[in-house]
């Protein structure tokens, strides 16, 4: 693996490096640039030649980098091998999902921070094989709980799109847990927390993070937290284009639905 540290400090990433190309190969050069935005914490993008990796200075320098390196090395191995979960457009499936209904706009944005989610969980499944989970735990903690504790008392001026949006396609994610705090989309991050760790057999049954995830559920009455739990757990570690698709459609319909299972409008 060739990979470049541009602006910033270079051993956890070259420590992730390490880690990964003991299990994996990346073709094409990785260019890492850190950055001093503090509120963008990773991108990826890609071309046919080389990755480049985008981070902020804070989360660089955080106790988290490495595992934040070793988990942007995997959406790139993800992004090589054409794993589904990486080659599918997210504009298609939510277009199959919801064509000819009227969305929230904020709903819709939440769509694609679903299927970031959905990519995360394949990621995580190269990288948490390599290296404890212990810190990803407290991130996921520390995330939910800022969420839960940021919940607004109402949400204004959203308004409703008509399906489908021109949304930029992107590999990665930019955040994990989004301490914005729309109740929706901060129970369905608890839910993908839980299924996360569930997973890979992180936690305990009484371990802190149920009990956020619990308080989260209580703010969103229309968002059913063992469902979205159940989509983000069960998904298969080796799909097919159809089977990944179809997972990624039923989620995005579950969450653009209302409480009696139809679609907005």
């Amino acid at each position: 693996m060739d990979v470049h540290v541009r602006s910033g400090p270079a051993e956890p990433f070259l420590s992730a490096r390490d880690l990964f190309s003991t299990e994996y190969d990346l073709d094409r050069p990785v260019t890492v640039r850190v950055e001093a935005d503090p509120d963008e914490r990773t991108r990826v993008s890609h071309d046919d030649d080389s990755h480049r990796l985008t981070i902020s200075r804070k989360a660089a320098t955080s106790a988290m980098a490495r595992e934040l390196a070793l988990h942007e090395f995997a959406h790139m191995h993800h992004y090589e091998c054409g794993h589904p979960s990486h080659t599918q457009s997210t504009e298609e499936a939510i277009y199959l999902a919801l064509a000819g209904r009227s969305v929230e706009r904020r709903k819709l944005i939440h769509c694609y921070q679903i299927a970031n989610h959905m990519k995360d969980v394949y990621a995580d499944d190269v990288w948490m094989a390599m290296a404890p989970g212990d810190k990803l735990v407290g991130f996921l903690e520390a995330s939910l709980a800022a969420a839960v504790a940021d919940r607004p008392a109402e949400m204004r001026g959203w308004g409703s799109v008509a399906v489908p949006p021109q949304h930029p396609r992107q590999t990665g994610s930019a955040t994990r847990l989004t301490p914005a705090a729309d109740p929706d989309i901060t129970a369905v991050n608890a839910a993908f927390a839980l299924a996360l760790c569930e997973r890979h057999d992180l936690v305990a049954e009484d371990h802190r993070l149920y009990d956020l995830a619990h308080a989260a559920a209580q703010d969103a009455a229309d968002v059913d937290l063992s469902e979205f739990k159940r989509h983000f757990e069960s998904l298969a570690p080796d799909p097919d284009e159809s089977e990944f698709r179809k997972a990624l459609v039923d989620v995005t319909r579950a969450y653009a639905s209302d409480e009696s299972g139809r679609a907005a409008d």
